[in-house]
């Protein structure tokens, strides 16, 4: 795997680890009623994942360029 295909997935890790982290704010504030700062954290999380998914489509395009075709997934 190219060097840029693995730091593209590991900061796809880094940024799922941080949404993950947001949703169980989110969770915390939300059984607390605060309801403002859950929305918030969960609104944080969706950027952490949206930015998790950018990077893997990243990955996923180095993959292509050094072995010319898209590598199936395990298991699928």
């Amino acid at each position: 795997m190219s060097k840029q295909a693995a730091e593209h997935h590991h900061k796809a890790a880094e940024h799922h680890e941080h949404a993950a982290r947001h949703h169980r704010e989110a969770a915390a504030h939300h059984e607390a009623g605060n309801h403002e700062v859950a929305a918030h954290h969960a609104h944080t999380a969706q950027g952490h994942s949206h930015h998790a998914t950018h990077h893997a489509t990243e990955a996923a395009k180095h993959h292509v360029a050094d072995h010319g075709h898209k590598v199936k997934a395990a298991g699928a």
